[in-house]
């Protein structure tokens, strides 16, 4: 039997960046913990994405995660936008990686359709399904539903990154 894994899983905003924490052992999941890291809308760029850099780090710092997965950047039609969101899912990617740990990326499309089957799943949707596999959650915002997917998505398809990691190096 492998141990315990616990994965942090990161829904990247710039003004909301949903965080979940769960443990993956073989096939079962446990619910550690979730909620969001906020920025200041009213203050700059550089101090918004500081505000975000800061509270990951306490995350990773307070839950010590194994395994870090972040959602890939849904793209906007907005290129103003696209470029922000661009730069807080870079905070998402920078802070795990400062730690030493390993970061894993998914579309979001593929988080969707790992927790509820569809790939084209509403928020709504996502949350019911985060309340079934994840009982003892409490989501307080779609956010912190997404993250826990994220990280969810990761504990489903972990071993088989690792298996092309190893087929490729050997």
């Amino acid at each position: 039997m492998n141990p315990p894994i616990r994965i942090l899983g990161i829904d990247p905003g710039l003004r909301k960046t949903g965080w979940g924490v769960v443990v993956s052992e073989g096939s079962k999941l446990g619910f550690v913990a979730c909620g969001c890291v906020e920025s200041d809308g009213a203050l700059p760029l550089s101090e918004r994405l500081r505000q975000l850099h800061d509270g990951l780090s306490r995350i990773v710092s307070s839950f010590s995660p194994d395994e870090v997965a972040v959602e890939e950047t849904f793209v906007n039609r907005d290129p103003q936008s696209a470029l922000k969101l661009g730069q807080a899912r870079g905070v998402a990617l920078v802070v795990p990686a400062l730690a030493g740990l390993s970061v894993a990326e998914y579309a979001a499309n593929l988080v969707k359709k790992t927790v509820v089957g569809v790939g084209h799943a509403d928020k709504k949707q996502v949350q019911m399904m985060i309340r079934v596999l994840l009982p003892k959650a409490e989501t307080k915002s779609a956010d912190a539903a997404d993250a826990l997917a994220v990280a969810i998505c990761h504990a489903q398809h972990r071993g088989m990154r690792a298996l092309v990691a190893q087929m490729r190096a050997g």
